[in-house]
C-alpha cells in the first residue's frame, strides 16, 4: 500500500518537481506495477507504461519519440514509442540506450559506461561496454549479456497512449547489478528509422555519423532517481507528502509574482 501511495505521488507532481532540474535531467520513477509487464517491444495494454515518468524527442515536424521511464526492485525499465516511424523496416530500425554508471561525463567511454540494443523484431538485444580502444564502435565491445535483460523492438498500434496508427517502439529491461545503486546517471537514447535514414536523440541534436556511432558519455544527459537516493525521499512518507505541497506551493508563488 505504501509503495502504491508513493508511486501515485511521484507520478502526479513530476511535472512540477521537474522544475528544479536541467531540461538535459529525465526523473525515473518508482512504479512496482512493472513487476507485472509484457516484454515484447510493444504498448501490450492501455496502462502497462501507465505508472512511469515521460519525457520525448520532438523535432520541427512534432512529436517524434515519448519515453517512458521507470524502476522497480533489481532494474530500470524503459520504452521509447517512436510515433514518428511508421514504415516499419524489421530488423533494420532500432535504437539504443547508453547508461554512465559513475556519471562522470568521461570524454572515452569507460567500464562504467554500458549501451544497450534492440532491433525490431530482433530475437534478442545485446549489451555493449565501454573501455575497449580497439572495439570497431566507439570503445564499446559487445558483453554477455546480463541475466535477466531484455531488449526488444515490436509494432505498437491500438493500446498505444499516443498514436493508435502502426509504429516501431522498443521496451528494455535493464538490470541495475550492472552499475552502483546511485541518485543519478548519464543517460543517452539514439533511435533509428531505417528507411529515411533519420536518428532522434535524447538529448537532443547528439546524432552519431552512422546507427553504430555512439557518442562521448560527455554529451550524455543525466537519469536522475529521485526517490531512491534523494535525501527527502528517504524520509517517512508523511514528511514526503508537505515536501511536495511545498515545492508546489512556492512555484505557484513564484509564477504569480512574474505576473504581476
Amino acid at each position: 500500500m505504501r509503495n502504491a501511495l508513493l508511486t501515485i505521488l511521484i507520478v502526479l507532481f513530476l511535472p512540477t518537481l521537474s522544475v528544479v532540474f536541467a531540461e538535459e535531467d529525465i526523473l525515473i520513477t518508482f512504479s512496482d506495477q512493472m513487476g507485472s509487464s509484457v516484454f515484447d517491444g510493444k504498448w501490450t495494454d492501455q496502462v502497462e507504461w501507465k505508472y512511469s515518468s515521460w519525457n520525448k524527442i520532438s523535432t520541427t515536424n512534432g512529436d517524434a519519440v515519448h519515453i517512458r521511464s521507470a524502476h522497480y526492485d533489481n532494474f530500470i525499465y524503459i520504452l521509447l514509442d517512436v510515433v514518428a516511424d511508421r514504415s516499419i523496416d524489421h530488423l533494420s530500425d532500432r535504437a539504443i540506450i547508453c547508461i554512465d554508471g559513475y556519471n562522470d561525463k568521461t570524454s572515452t567511454p569507460g567500464v562504467d559506461d554500458y549501451c544497450f540494443l534492440a532491433s525490431l523484431d530482433g530475437k534478442q538485444g545485446f549489451v555493449y561496454q565501454g573501455g575497449s580502444p580497439l572495439a570497431l564502435n566507439g570503445n564499446f565491445k559487445k558483453i554477455q549479456n546480463s541475466y535477466g535483460f531484455i531488449g526488444i523492438g515490436g509494432i505498437s498500434d491500438l493500446n498505444d497512449k499516443y498514436s493508435q496508427t502502426p509504429h516501431t517502439s522498443f521496451e528494455f529491461k535493464i538490470p541495475l547489478k550492472l552499475f552502483e545503486r546511485s541518485n543519478v546517471y548519464g543517460f543517452y537514447v539514439l533511435v533509428y528509422d531505417a528507411r529515411v535514414n533519420q536518428y532522434y536523440s535524447w538529448p537532443v541534436g547528439i546524432e552519431p555519423f552512422s546507427p553504430f556511432d555512439i557518442p562521448s558519455p560527455s554529451k550524455w544527459g543525466n537519469l536522475v532517481s529521485p526517490d531512491k537516493s534523494i535525501p527527502e525521499f528517504n524520509l517517512p512518507l508523511l514528511a514526503l507528502v508537505p515536501a511536495i505541497f511545498l515545492t508546489i506551493y512556492f512555484t505557484r508563488m513564484k509564477k504569480i509574482g512574474q505576473i504581476k
